[in-house]
């Protein structure tokens, strides 16, 4: 028997026999988060052996409690997704423990300085481990909760109604409630708390589009009129990606981010590829958001701005906006190949340095092998939420599966583009890394939805194969007179 709400196998596919079973791979798991653990207290002590500080038993307290905090996470996911993928789990341990450490290591920084100067400083690392803990919280939650992920395209017109909503929220809102912050109207400040919402609207809008564009799938593959040897889409079928470039450049304009829009319809654009298979949807998007920016350039100062301290951060340095940009590249000068060592360089002099520019903070300290492994294991993580888009068997997992890594792909290009100049500078954090409560619980809601679509495409399929239909015997079969051909 088969699951209830199961969907067919593709084409070329089969389940697994009954009684067989496939290894969970939860003990390679465990062993990998251990070593997560080491080499986050290894960096833990580099830090406070090149800050002078005294060694003690303390930092070994915080690597236990560090894997314990993970432990966790594991036994969850042991229970209720135990054929997920092994490594993704693991990478995220360690990029969110290299983080803790960098913002730690700022603190100390900031603390000194605070003290010469004579003036108050507040630590980020506490907040920071408690955004971890109820990130990671979240995390079992949707793990528990959502048992199978094809579940959630029962609701897939509700999440992308409320997907516009939250993205549009802070652009619609009064200055006292959604205030610009660096530059960007991304924000919502209720008392001492603050949140992004556009961070849990990116989940909600991918769930949104994998489920349209399963069900929609055939309406953007028919061709419309050709032209110049290309098969145009049809413009009836247009209106989904034109709602998409409408709402990157409302983004883009009113709340002056750059980074959001591009996420956002990237990754549109990707999933419409996956879908489709047309490299024209790719042609028409890229031709309509290199248009809406250009209108924007033109007609708004802010972007204006951003694109002169892209251009010549140096021209710019003291007043144009390009001050940030200078110092990062400065960081990433002086760390060259090798780096200055954790807790031996200056990354409090790059501004924000422990949320929009911790690459430039790790590219300094760890120098371009530290920064190149640090983008090696983003790659991990999205190859292998991609390895499970591809194995998992229903279509809507495909394209949730693909999304949401490609999301976190664009994102880490979207920050390092920023940092190293080679696209103008935005808000968006790195995915793990960076300082920011609210990124962190949307980063972690996207990899247990990935976890639970690599449980999905790994889990052996219990159904036994079906039994050819009832023959009558050869005896009473009947004599069919079959004539030779000439």
């Amino acid at each position: 028997m088969t699951q209830p709400g199961s969907v067919g196998l593709l084409a070329g596919q089969s389940g697994d026999a009954e009684g067989k079973t496939a290894p969970t791979r939860r003990g390679t798991e465990l062993s990998m988060l251990a070593f997560a653990a080491g080499l986050v207290t290894a960096a833990l002590m580099l830090v406070e052996m090149n800050q002078n500080e005294a060694l003690s038993l303390r930092i070994l307290w915080y690597g236990l409690a560090y894997l314990a905090l993970f432990g966790i996470a594991h036994v969850a996911v042991r229970k209720w997704a135990p054929y997920a993928d092994p490594l993704i789990l693991p990478c995220v341990a360690l990029l969110n423990g290299i983080g803790l450490v960098m913002i730690y290591r700022l603190d100390l920084a900031g603390a000194e300085k605070a003290l010469r100067v004579n003036a108050e400083f507040q630590n980020a690392v506490p907040k920071q481990i408690l955004w971890t803990t109820i990130a990671l919280a979240m995390f079992l939650v949707v793990l528990f909760v959502l048992k199978d992920h094809r579940t959630l395209t029962r609701y897939g017109y509700t999440f992308g109604m409320v997907g516009l909503f939250l993205l549009a929220l802070p652009a619609v809102l009064p200055g006292a409630i959604a205030p610009p912050i660096n530059g960007a109207k991304i924000w919502l400040v209720v008392g001492p708390l603050s949140i992004q919402p556009g961070e849990f609207a990116k989940i909600l809008m991918l769930i949104f589009f994998a489920a349209f564009l399963v069900s929609k799938r055939d309406l953007f593959m028919a061709a419309g009129r050709r032209v110049m040897g290309i098969d145009l889409p049809r413009a009836r079928d247009m209106g989904p990606i034109l709602v998409c470039w409408a709402v990157s450049v409302m983004v883009l304009v009113a709340e002056k981010d750059l980074g959001s829009s591009l996420l956002f319809f990237g990754t549109v654009l990707v999933m419409l590829y996956v879908a489709t298979e047309r490299a024209i949807w790719v042609v028409v998007g890229v031709s309509l958001f290199v248009g809406g920016c250009l209108l924007a350039y033109q007609l708004f100062d802010h972007v204006q701005v951003r694109v002169a301290a892209w251009l010549d951060p140096f021209a710019n340095y003291d007043e144009g906006g390009g001050y940030q940009i200078a110092q990062s590249l400065f960081g990433l000068g002086t760390g060259g190949v090798a780096g200055t060592g954790l807790g031996a360089g200056r990354p409090d002099i790059v501004p924000l340095a422990n949320s929009d520019f911790i690459t430039a903070a790790i590219g300094e300290e760890l120098g371009l092998i530290g920064l190149a492994a640090m983008l090696l294991v983003y790659m991990m993580l999205a190859m292998r939420g991609l390895r499970s888009a591809i194995a998992v068997r229903d279509t809507f997992g495909k394209l949730l599966g693909g999304g949401l890594s490609f999301t976190l792909l664009m994102q880490v290009f979207v920050v390092v583009g920023g940092v190293t100049k080679l696209i103008p500078l935005t808000g968006i954090t790195a995915p793990f890394l960076s300082a920011g409560g609210s990124s962190l619980l949307a980063n972690y809601i996207l990899v247990a939805l990935l976890l639970r679509i690599s449980d999905a495409a790994r889990k052996p399929q219990t159904g036994q194969k079906p039994k050819p239909a009832n023959q009558a015997p050869i005896a009473e079969a009947h004599t069919v007179m079959v004539e030779r051909p000439q």
